[in-house]
């Protein structure tokens, strides 16, 4: 999926984020889709909502339904089935780095930047705040929320927004080689061990061992768990039926 209106800086208007929902959700229940690449063209990543949309020129309504739509595409980008990647060339701020914090994995170039910047125009990022807020230490976030400096790609990098770092040269290739990894897998047991990551995250610990001692047994009794351990054993790669 890639993010193509470099005029308006990749800005998610409501236009843009139905887009992105739809294409999110493209073949979806297909097994051929193994991983979704979010990307960007031009030098901004993605600056966030279209400030236009949110003047007094348009009404209550229109605001209600712009973060509506957003919130709920970030939500879907942890309920899907198969991973998310966001590779990031260029700066990420606002609802565009709350993307990049909803996303499973970020890779992104050295010279990519994030930030929160919406106090400075006197709308501080409320729901970028909430993915941030999941991503990074509380107090890193808040100082971005604050102040809404950015932070470097290593900075991102030192405090878990992003998953690695590489020279813009290198970007495609390390994107390439990290999809080409997860796609050797079973689509089932990912989607299995996806959703079940995202539910044990906010339980508490007895609740989270519990629900995924259950969770590991329920993947042994799927076809492609079987076909895993048999392959291991027998020592052959496994024919993954997804």
């Amino acid at each position: 999926i890639v993010l193509n209106n470099p005029k308006r800086r990749n800005a998610l208007s409501l236009a843009m984020l139905q887009s992105l929902r739809e294409d999110l959700l493209h073949d979806v229940k297909s097994k051929e889709l193994r991983v979704i690449v979010i990307s960007a063209e031009g030098p901004v990543f993605c600056s966030g909502h279209d400030l236009k949309e949110l003047s007094s020129e348009d009404d209550v309504k229109h605001h209600s339904q712009v973060f509506e739509i957003c919130a709920e595409v970030m939500t879907l980008i942890q309920k899907l089935p198969v991973p998310v990647i966001a590779k990031v060339n260029g700066l990420a701020t606002a609802a565009g780095c709350q993307l990049v914090a909803s996303c499973d994995i970020a890779v992104a170039s050295e010279k990519s930047q994030f930030a929160t910047p919406g106090v400075n125009i006197g709308l501080f990022c409320s729901t970028p705040a909430v993915a941030l807020g999941r991503s990074l230490p509380r107090k890193v976030a808040l100082e971005m929320l604050f102040t809404g400096e950015p932070l470097s790609a290593q900075e991102a990098l030192m405090h878990g927004l992003v998953s690695k770092v590489v020279p813009e040269d290198k970007l495609e290739e390390e994107t390439t080689k990290i999809s080409q990894k997860i796609c050797e897998s079973s689509k089932s047991i990912l989607a299995l061990g996806k959703a079940t990551f995202y539910r044990q995250i906010t339980q508490d610990l007895d609740t989270a061992y519990r629900m995924t001692t259950q969770v590991m047994v329920d993947n042994l009794n799927l076809r492609d768990g079987q076909e895993g351990i048999e392959a291991f054993i027998q020592k052959r790669k496994p024919v993954w039926s997804h």
